[in-house]
């Protein structure tokens, strides 16, 4: 079994849709669009088969994203190097998104960045070198 979709909710349709295409290399599709109840989205496809699905709606609230609150915390992106991580990561510093995890080797051996999307949510940027991997 495989996970079709993650969802979030946004007032920044067109701000996320470009952040995941532009810095992650997703495909969006056309807008969706229904008049009736106000609601637009773009599915966000990647070429691991992972879809993010950007919603917007006139009536959702805007309620603040909370590091340590239970629920849905951050979504992490795989990268083949630490070189493309940083290389990432200098990108959207110089481009003005917050970094709010610099550069590092975490306790479990992941070479990793958290950076924040447009509407605040956590973005993992993770690389693990594998047993196979030559030096």
């Amino acid at each position: 079994m495989k996970i079709h979709h993650i969802a979030i909710w946004t007032f920044h349709l067109e701000k996320l849709r470009e952040f995941y295409t532009r810095y992650f290399n997703g495909t969006s599709n056309e807008k969706y669009i229904n008049s009736q109840k106000g609601f637009e989205s773009y599915f966000i496809s990647f070429e691991s088969g992972a879809t993010l699905e950007l919603m917007s709606r006139i009536d959702v609230q805007n309620v603040p994203i909370e590091e340590n609150r239970l629920g849905l915390t951050h979504l992490a992106f795989s990268f083949e190097s630490q070189e493309a991580i940083l290389s990432l990561t200098e990108q959207l510093r110089t481009k003005g998104y917050h970094i709010v995890g610099e550069p590092r080797i975490s306790g479990d051996g992941y070479f990793e960045s958290v950076v924040l999307d447009p509407d605040g949510n956590r973005i993992e940027c993770v690389y693990k070198k594998s047993r196979n991997t030559l030096l």
